[in-house]
């Protein structure tokens, strides 16, 4: 259960980051701009690397918290999600797709306005080392799938 060269791969985000954020919180209508700042350190003797964001929403604070894990013997990423703007948990886990350097999310929330669980997918790729990728998909029961967010990441320094 040592760190191995997936976590040395995801210990190479660690440091300060800018994001863009495109927001649809509605797909009909024009999305929400915002930036925020993250940053990423590995803890717990290399094994998880955590992440705080800092930013405006709405033009309100917004800050949220993840936690990133590889776990050697489910063979998985797993991702949560904790913000300032609900109480609720979001855990997904993901798969490496190597040619296209992305982990591949799939898991579940609940939808703060309905009360109802959605499916959530993420597509998170790594450009190169200072440019990443987010893009979130929600489906609501019934619905068809759609894109709620995408983040540009850009390293602005190392810790």
């Amino acid at each position: 259960m040592t760190p191995g060269s997936i976590h040395k791969m995801i210990a190479m985000s660690d440091g300060v980051w800018n994001e863009e954020i495109t927001m649809w919180m509605d797909p009909s209508a024009p999305p929400t701009k915002s930036k925020a700042k993250a940053t990423n350190k590995m803890i717990l003797g290399g094994r998880y690397q955590e992440s705080k964001h800092v930013g405006t929403f709405d033009g309100k604070p917004f800050e949220g918290y993840s936690v990133l894990a590889y776990d050697n013997a489910k063979k998985v990423f797993q991702s949560t999600w904790i913000d300032n703007m609900g109480t609720g948990m979001m855990y997904l886990e993901g798969t490496w797709d190597e040619p296209k350097k992305t982990i591949h999310f799939k898991g579940n929330c609940v939808d703060p306005m309905s009360g109802q669980d959605m499916m959530v997918r993420e597509e998170f790729t790594i450009i190169d080392d200072n440019n990443q990728k987010l893009m979130m998909y929600m489906t609501m029961p019934g619905q068809p799938e759609v894109k709620t967010m995408e983040i540009t990441l850009k390293r602005a320094g190392k810790l």
